[in-house]
C-alpha cells in the first residue's frame, strides 16, 4: 500500500535588498552603541566634509573595520587624525546598503596613543637622526640645468604619469630614464634599493626622483624601510623624494637632498621651465651685446685718436722742440737770476769791507789792501765759474734739440703703426717704414735686414 506523500514545506526566498536591510536591522539592534579601539589607516576627508577611515588592531592583525564619520562629528574633533594614531571611536555598527558593506558609523573619536606602526616609525627616525643621516649639511643642491632625470617608481603608478606630464610641459628638452621598482608590499624595499643603486652605478642622470602616489601609512611603509632610507642617503646622485600627498612624511623624504610634497612637485623642483631658461638666455645675450658694442665704440674712438696722431708726426716733434725751447729760456733766466743775486751779495759784501777798511785804514793800511785784493780776486773767480757753468748748460741744451740731432745726418725711424724702430730685429724685408729728417719725411721699404753681432 502506498502512503500518501506529505506536503512539501514552502522554502523562504529573500530579496537582496530585504536581506541586507534585515541584517542591518539586526546589527543595529545588537550593536546600537559600542566603543572600538584601533589604529587609524587610510584616513581621508572628502570635499563634503565627511571623513572615511579604517581601523585595525594595534598588534598588527589582519582584521580591518571600515568607518565613516559624517561632517557634523568631524567638525567637533579637537585634534587632527593621522594614519598610525591609536584612537577610540564610539558609534554604531551598520551596513552600507548600496554595496552591502559592513561599516562603523563614528559618532565620537578621541586619541588613545601613537599606534604600533607609528611608534616604530618614531623609533627608527630617532635612531637614524642620531646617526646624522638627516643632517642639513649632507644635503646637496640640485643641478640648475639637468639634461637627464631619472625616475624610480612603479611602471603602472599614477605618479609616473604625473612626473612625465610635468616634465613634458615644463622642460621637454630634458630626457627621462626610468628605473622600474615596486612601491608597495613586502618585496618593495629590496626593489627600491636595487633601482636606486642601479641609478647610482650607471651614473647616466643628473638628478633622481623617487616617488609614488598617496596612501595610508601601511601603503607608504616601504619608504620608511631602513634599507631604502640608507640607499637614498648614500646615492651618488642628488635625490628628490616625492612620496604621497603634501601631508605624508616618510623617512625617505628626510634622507633625500630635496623633499617634494607630491610627485608633480618633484618634477617641478628638479627642472626649471624652458621658457624661464630662454628668457634668462635672452637677457644674458642682450647684456653681452650691449657690453660688446660699448667696448667696440671705446676702442674705435681710441683708434681714431691714434690715427690722427700718426697722420701728423711732425706735430709731435714740433711740440717737443717748443717744450725744449721753453725749458732753455727758463734755464737761462734762472741762471742769470742766480748770477745777479750772487753779484749783488758780493757787491754788498765789498761795500761793507770797503767801509770797514776806510774806518780802520789809518790803523791797518797794509792789511786792508791785502783784503781788498783778495776780494777782487774772489769776485772774479766766482763770476768766471758762473759764466762757465752757464755756457755748459747752454751747450747741453742745444745738444738735446731734436732738429740739431737730425741736422747731423740722423733720422727718426718708425713703423707703419707709428712706433719707434729701435732694433733691426723688429723689422723684416718688405716692411714699410717712415723716416723723419731735419727738413722732411721719407717713406721707405725694407729690402734687407742685416744683424750685427753684439
Amino acid at each position: 500500500m502506498i502512503e500518501p506523500r506529505a506536503p512539501q514545506r514552502e522554502r523562504l526566498v529573500w530579496g537582496v535588498a530585504a536581506l541586507v536591510h534585515a541584517v542591518a536591522d539586526t546589527l543595529a539592534a545588537r550593536y546600537a552603541s559600542c566603543t572600538v579601539r584601533g589604529e587609524l589607516s587610510g584616513f581621508t576627508k572628502a570635499g563634503s566634509g565627511h571623513c572615511y577611515l579604517s581601523l585595525k588592531d594595534a598588534d598588527g592583525g589582519n582584521a580591518l573595520l571600515r568607518c565613516a564619520m559624517f561632517r557634523r562629528t568631524a567638525a567637533m574633533l579637537d585634534f587632527v587624525p593621522a594614519d598610525g594614531q591609536l584612537v577610540e571611536v564610539r558609534g554604531r555598527v551598520a551596513v552600507y546598503e548600496p554595496r552591502g558593506d559592513l561599516q562603523f558609523v563614528v559618532e565620537a573619536m578621541r586619541p588613545a596613543g601613537a599606534g604600533a606602526l607609528f611608534e616604530q616609525f618614531l623609533r627608527l627616525k630617532a635612531r637614524l637622526e642620531a646617526e646624522g643621516l638627516f643632517d642639513a649639511d649632507l644635503k646637496r643642491p640640485l643641478p640648475p640645468f639637468p639634461r637627464t632625470v631619472g625616475v624610480v617608481t612603479s611602471l603602472g603608478a599614477a605618479a609616473l604619469h604625473d612626473v612625465l606630464t610635468a616634465l613634458r610641459r615644463r622642460a621637454p628638452h630634458v630626457a627621462v630614464v626610468l628605473y622600474p621598482s615596486l612601491v608597495q608590499g613586502a618585496d618593495a624595499p629590496a626593489s627600491l634599493v636595487a633601482a636606486i643603486e642601479s641609478a647610482g652605478q650607471r651614473a647616466e642622470v643628473d638628478a633622481l626622483i623617487v616617488c609614488r602616489g598617496g596612501g595610508s601609512l601601511e601603503d607608504l611603509w616601504s619608504f620608511n624601510d631602513e634599507r631604502v632610507v640608507r640607499a637614498i642617503a648614500g646615492c651618488a646622485i642628488p635625490v628628490v623624494c616625492g612620496v604621497g600627498h603634501e601631508t605624508d612624511i616618510t623617512l625617505s623624504d628626510l634622507a633625500a637632498d630635496v623633499r617634494a610634497p607630491t610627485p608633480t612637485a618633484a618634477a617641478e623642483l628638479v627642472a626649471p621651465t624652458r621658457d624661464a631658461c630662454l628668457d634668462d638666455l635672452a637677457g644674458f645675450a642682450s647684456a653681452m651685446s650691449n657690453r660688446v658694442h660699448q667696448v667696440l665704440d671705446t676702442q674705435a674712438q681710441r683708434l681714431d685718436r691714434a690715427t690722427l696722431r700718426l697722420m701728423r708726426p711732425a706735430d709731435g716733434v714740433r711740440r717737443h722742440a717748443q717744450r725744449l725751447t721753453l725749458l732753455a729760456q727758463r734755464l737761462g733766466a734762472s741762471t742769470r737770476q742766480v748770477v745777479r743775486t750772487q753779484s749783488q751779495r758780493h757787491d754788498a759784501l765789498s761795500a761793507r769791507l770797503v767801509r770797514a777798511a776806510t774806518v780802520s785804514h789809518a790803523a791797518q793800511p797794509a792789511r786792508l789792501d791785502a783784503l781788498a785784493a783778495r776780494l777782487q780776486r774772489a769776485v772774479g773767480v766766482a763770476h768766471d765759474s758762473r759764466e762757465a757753468r752757464l755756457a755748459a748748460l747752454g751747450a747741453r741744451l742745444e745738444g738735446l734739440d731734436p732738429k740739431r740731432v737730425l741736422s747731423r745726418g740722423y733720422a727718426w725711424l718708425e713703423d707703419a703703426g707709428g712706433q719707434a724702430v729701435t732694433s733691426a730685429a723688429s723689422l723684416s724685408a718688405g716692411q714699410a717704414v717712415r723716416a723723419v729728417l731735419a727738413d722732411g719725411e721719407v717713406s721707405a721699404e725694407v729690402t734687407q735686414v742685416v744683424m750685427t753681432s753684439p
